[in-house]
């Protein structure tokens, strides 16, 4: 028997797949815009929609007219969702007010966050969260400093579920629970050391302290995180315990802001720093609707078989997807002189990212932004491994299995995949099937679910769709004692996920390809 993905895009994470993380938050920050206006109207807010509105204009327009001249100077192209995305932080961050000396101040940090994107930046890859350093800059003139009066119990109505679906969307919320639960706890001991009871201190932490907003859309920015779960983690302490400790330093006061600037050049110590210019050398067909890009790096990028990398491709009027894309590397590590990604393309008219990545000649160049992702084999060499793809899915463990195959030595490439892998590969059609000969080159064993018998010597074909709990117990008796890995569309992937647990797996890690 065999299991199908739901037909219909229901889970969430396909929904919040259909735009770029920056354009989807850019739509909740708006919602959370919005909110303000409506409890300005219903006189929740102690500020009149006036001063809301000149507030927003001045912080939004500083932003996106700054990045355009500093486009124009530096010839460079400005990513507007980017932009908007700082000057709607800002919003949140200074009062509201009509007053000239207030817009002056919000106009100030607007145009210090954007130039701290160039500015504070290695090889053309921003250090620090614009819009913290933003603000910063601004409490260091003496001018004014950031009120985050965002931080009020009504406006939790709105910040609470947006920041919930950013940090859902981009796979972060350990790395925000593990921040949140270290303010407050923190938090709450110096307040109640002041008096308060253990009730009162969790309400005044809940609806006084920014805690919610700026790990929804400021601590978890990334391009400014580390690539790893474990610094992610760590970084996410080390803030927390900053935003909670009143410390000073001379002149220079601890604030959220600041907590939030020591957080971002831990995680520049900690990854792989700048962005990394591509020159493509070739575009070859995997299947009828998948395709590898193979670039030559201006420099070597540091990676492990497993991870992403976020390409930069502008193109004139991107869609809702944005201009940025993640794409599993391919490639093994130690391959000299090339990354390549794999990707799907659609038969029908695809985004526009892809359509304008397709059209480019060898030569034309690109720009990689982040590398991340902990979607990596275990350590332990011996430690038996599970791995379940569907279509385009495959494209991580391709990385993965060059770079096994690379720790053999000499020998077949039979011999040298060292790790006892089982690879369960299911795919819409046998010539769907990406990466075959070369996966047959690896020895490894291949179970392939295809809707008819691909005839490929030495695989076992189990029929379509993604095998359930039975077929998995029968075909991977050993099942619960291996590192199971999953990749794929989300709906997919939660399908597999569900048939692993009830065959008794048990570490279960997943890729879903969000906009699959």
């Amino acid at each position: 028997m065999s299991v199908n993905a739901p037909a219909a895009p229901r889970t969430l994470n396909t929904f919040l797949g259909r735009w770029t993380m920056y354009r989807l938050t850019v739509w909740l920050l708006l919602a959370c815009v919005a909110w303000s206006f409506v409890l300005s109207f219903a006189g929740v807010l102690f500020y009149t929609p006036a001063e809301l509105g000149a507030t927003l204009l001045t912080a939004v327009a500083s932003t996106l007219v700054t990045s355009r001249v500093a486009g124009l100077l530096l010839r460079t192209r400005p990513l507007t969702d980017s932009s908007l995305i700082t000057g709607l932080l800002l919003y949140f961050l200074f009062w509201p007010g009509t007053g000239g000396a207030e817009l002056g101040t919000v106009a100030l940090a607007g145009a210090a966050a954007t130039a701290s994107k160039y500015v504070l930046a290695v090889r053309r890859r921003h250090i620090f969260n614009p819009a913290a350093a933003g603000a910063f800059v601004v409490a260091l003139t003496g001018l004014g400093g950031a009120a985050w009066w965002v931080a009020t119990p009504w406006m939790l109505v709105a910040v609470l579920p947006a920041s919930l679906l950013v940090l859902y969307r981009n796979r972060l919320l350990p790395m925000a629970g593990v921040f949140a639960l270290t303010a407050v706890v923190v938090l709450v001991f110096r307040l109640m050391a002041n008096g308060e009871s253990a009730a009162d201190a969790l309400v005044t932490v809940a609806g006084s302290y920014p805690l919610v907003f700026l790990a929804g859309f400021m601590l978890t920015e990334p391009l400014t995180l580390p690539p790893l779960r474990a610094q992610r983690l760590a970084e996410g302490v080390v803030v927390g315990v900053l935003f909670a400790v009143p410390l000073s330093l001379g002149p220079v006061a601890m604030s959220p802001e600041l907590a939030l600037l020591v957080g971002n050049a831990l995680a520049f110590v900690l990854g792989q720093r700048g962005a990394v210019r591509l020159r493509l050398q070739a575009t070859r067909e995997l299947t009828p609707t998948a395709r590898e890009v193979v670039f030559v790096p201006s420099r070597p990028v540091r990676f492990r078989a497993g991870q992403y990398l976020e390409l930069a491709v502008p193109h004139f009027e991107p869609d809702s997807r944005g201009s940025r894309r993640i794409f599993s590397i391919t490639t093994a590590p130690d391959e000299p002189g090339t990354v390549a990604v794999g990707l799907r393309v659609a038969a029908e008219a695809g985004s526009s990212f892809k359509t304008a990545l397709m059209k480019m000649r060898p030569g034309a160049e690109v720009t990689a932004t982040a590398v991340a992702g902990d979607f990596l084999l275990p350590r332990d060499p011996a430690k038996p491994v599970l791995m379940i793809a569907f279509g385009i899915g495959i494209t991580p463990f391709i990385s993965q299995l060059r770079a096994v195959r690379g720790e053999g030595h000499g020998g077949t490439a039979r011999a040298q995949t060292a790790r006892d892998i089982v690879l369960v590969y299911a795919a819409s059609d046998a010539a769907e099937l990406a990466y075959a000969d070369e996966l047959r080159e690896f020895g490894i064993r291949v179970l392939v679910c295809t809707p008819a018998d691909p005839e490929i010597p030495e695989w076992t074909w189990l029929g379509a769709g993604l095998p359930d709990a039975a077929v998995l117990r029968q075909e991977v008796p050993d099942i619960a004692s291996r590192a199971v890995y999953v990749s794929g569309s989300p709906r997919a992937v939660a399908a597999a996920r569900k048939a692993v647990r009830s065959a008794g797996g048990r570490r279960i890690r997943t890729d879903p390809f969000l906009g699959y």
